[in-house]
C-alpha cells in the first residue's frame, strides 16, 4: 500500500529539483525526505529517481507515480473540503501569496468584501512576486495564489492546480520627459530598439512581459539597470538612465512629474493575472468566497 504522504514528498523533490530544497519546503530534514523516498521505492518496487548533476530527476517510473499523485492529493483536497463544508467551515484562516499591485487591485478589496459577507474568515496575506506565489501554493504555505502567467510557469492544464482567470491589464511605456517619442500620442517598441532600458530581474513574470513584447517587435532590449520596485523604474526613467515598461495599474498613485506614460502601438505588452489553488481545494468552504469575491473585484477594474 502507497503512503500518500510520500506521495506529496514525491512532487516536492519533482517541483524543486534537489532533495535539500524540497525537504526546506517541507520543514522536514534532507535526510528524512531521503528515508521516505527510500520507503516509497520500497512499496512500488521501482527506482523512482536518478541524480541528474547537482539535483535528481524522476524516472519513467517516477513519472508515472507523479501523475498518480498529483490525482491522489487533488482527492484528498476535495476530502477535506467536504468534510469542511459538512462540518459548517464558515470560519477560519486563509493565506493568500499575492504580488503588491494585485494586492492593491483586487485583493484588499475583496478582503473589505469578506468581512462584511463572510465575518468568520480571515485572511492572511503574503507579499509575493508573480513567479513566486505559485510554489507558496503548492508548498501548501498558501492556501490561494494570486498570480501572473509567465514563461516556463505552470500551464492552465497543470494536474496540481486548479486556475481561474481574473483579468489582464496592458504595459505602457515609460519615457525621460525629454525623450524624442515623448509627445507622441502612442509609442511603437521597435522605435525603442537602441535605447537602454530598465527593467525587472529575470525571473520576474513582468521582465518577460518586456522580454517577449521587444522580441515580437523584432529586438532584444538592452537592459542596464534592474529593479523589482516599480517606482525605482520610474525614479530611474525619470533621471534619464533609460526606458521601460511597466504595468498600468503600477503606475496609479505614481509621482510622475519627471516621465512621460505612452500607451504602446503594435502587440500589446500584457500580463494576464489569475488566482490558483491546489486542484481539488477551490470548492472549500473557506476558499471558494474568497475566490468568488477576487472575481467580483476585477470585474469592478476600469476597462484598460
Amino acid at each position: 500500500m502507497i503512503d500518500p504522504r510520500r506521495l506529496r514528498i514525491l512532487r516536492a523533490v519533482a517541483d524543486h529539483r534537489t532533495v535539500t530544497a524540497a525537504a526546506a519546503a517541507l520543514y522536514l530534514t534532507p535526510s528524512a525526505v531521503s528515508q521516505q523516498l527510500a520507503a516509497l521505492e520500497q512499496e512500488t518496487g521501482h527506482a523512482l529517481l536518478t541524480r541528474s548533476g547537482r539535483g535528481v530527476r524522476l524516472t519513467a517510473a517516477g513519472e508515472i507515480l507523479l501523475g498518480h499523485a498529483h490525482e491522489v492529493l487533488a482527492q484528498l483536497e476535495r476530502a477535506e473540503a467536504e468534510l469542511a463544508a459538512y462540518a459548517g467551515g464558515s470560519a477560519g484562516e486563509v493565506t493568500v501569496a499575492a504580488f503588491a499591485t494585485g494586492i492593491a487591485e483586487v485583493l484588499a478589496p475583496a478582503i473589505a468584501r469578506l468581512a462584511l459577507e463572510h465575518p468568520g474568515i480571515r485572511l492572511r496575506v503574503r507579499d509575493a512576486e508573480g513567479d513566486q506565489s505559485l510554489p507558496l501554493l503548492l508548498d501548501g504555505e498558501a492556501d490561494v495564489a494570486l498570480a501572473v502567467e509567465y514563461r516556463g510557469g505552470p500551464g492552465a492544464d497543470d494536474k496540481r492546480l486548479s486556475v481561474l482567470p481574473l483579468y489582464a491589464e496592458p504595459f505602457d511605456a515609460v519615457l525621460p520627459s525629454g525623450h524624442r517619442l515623448a509627445d507622441l500620442p502612442a509609442v511603437a517598441l521597435a522605435d525603442l530598439s537602441d535605447a537602454d532600458w530598465v527593467g525587472q530581474y529575470p525571473g520576474n513574470p513582468c521582465h518577460d512581459v518586456t522580454l517577449l513584447a521587444c522580441e515580437l517587435a523584432g529586438f532584444q532590449p538592452r537592459f542596464v539597470h534592474s529593479s523589482d520596485d516599480f517606482r525605482a523604474v520610474a525614479a530611474l526613467v525619470g533621471a534619464g538612465a533609460g526606458v521601460a515598461l511597466v504595468p498600468r495599474s503600477a503606475l496609479r498613485g505614481m509621482d510622475l512629474k519627471e516621465v512621460q506614460v505612452r500607451p504602446v502601438s503594435g502587440p500589446a505588452a500584457t500580463r494576464r493575472v489569475f488566482a490558483a489553488t491546489r486542484r481539488g481545494g477551490e470548492t472549500h468552504p473557506l476558499i471558494a468566497p474568497v475566490l468568488a469575491a477576487l472575481v467580483r473585484e476585477s470585474e469592478r477594474l476600469p476597462a484598460h
